[in-house]
């Protein structure tokens, strides 16, 4: 399982890259900091049949959207072909999520924190339908400097939202330098734990990792899995540079990038 875990991954990679020098847009930092994530959610854990009582998973850091379009294409819930069609004029999927996109973008999101409340308020509809349907939501280090997802973690507890699995990308760069040196969210597990929620740590590039962290016991409680990545990860030249938050994939990256990606 891992291995096939590992060739996701570096499909979703290979894609984010191709998007990025195609489009000429920014962001692949932080798509590329969150691919083994979706490789390892969408690889073993989502329930996706039936599709009208599937799983739903939210990519609120919406900003990677590329990740996001990659991995739906690698499942096979969306066109490859659509891909090509990344932030172009009159192309289908646009640099941040949109809901009437493309197959198996669940919401729009855009504005940080957004994602977040709206996976909660699905979860919350699916726990008073009594559904065992289930939330999976990414959101970013940075992200979590939003008041809206402190209204949220405040939400689920007093909920009892145990059907939601919220994995933060923490990959300890946001637009314009280190969360600490911004808006410091440290100590980040007492936080969440002190707002009620079961907290796990994972190793964001590390597949086993991540799995035990999603089949950890929540005992009855939403959770919080702090996944510990590094922006750019995969590629040598971009990994934990903060330059790669907006720098343009140009042809030459694009060829070194794909050749580390092999």
């Amino acid at each position: 399982m891992i291995e096939e875990l590992e060739n996701i991954s570096r499909r979703i990679r290979r894609e984010i890259i191709e998007m990025a020098c195609r489009s000429g847009g920014p962001h692949v930092g932080s798509a590329l900091s969150c691919a083994d994530i979706l490789a390892t959610v969408y690889g073993t854990e989502l329930r996706l049949e039936p599709w009208v009582e599937r799983d739903i998973f939210i990519l609120s850091k919406a900003h990677a959207a590329m990740a996001l379009y990659a991995a739906l294409a690698v499942r096979g819930i969306m066109p490859v072909e659509m891909l090509a069609s990344y932030c172009h004029e009159d192309g289908a999927l646009p640099a941040h999520l949109d809901l009437n996109t493309g197959h198996g973008v669940e919401c729009s999101a855009g504005s940080l924190g957004h994602g977040f409340s709206i996976g909660l308020g699905m979860a919350f509809g699916f726990k008073n339908q009594g559904s065992d349907r289930r939330v999976f939501i990414v959101i970013g280090d940075g992200e979590s400097q939003e008041g809206s997802i402190w209204e949220g973690a405040l939400f689920a507890p007093g909920q009892g939202l145990d059907n939601v699995t919220v994995i933060m990308d923490c990959n300890n760069l946001q637009a314009y330098g280190r969360p600490a040196e911004i808006c410091s969210f440290e100590p980040v597990s007492q936080k969440w734990e002190a707002f009620g929620w079961h907290v796990c740590q994972a190793d964001g590039h590390d597949h086993g990792s991540i799995l035990d962290a999603l089949h950890e016991d929540s005992r009855g409680r939403p959770k919080m899995i702090i996944a510990r990545t590094t922006k750019g990860k995969g590629v040598s030249f971009m990994e934990d540079q903060l330059v790669w938050h907006y720098y343009i994939v140009t042809a030459e990256h694009r060829a070194q990038a794909l050749n580390e990606l092999q």
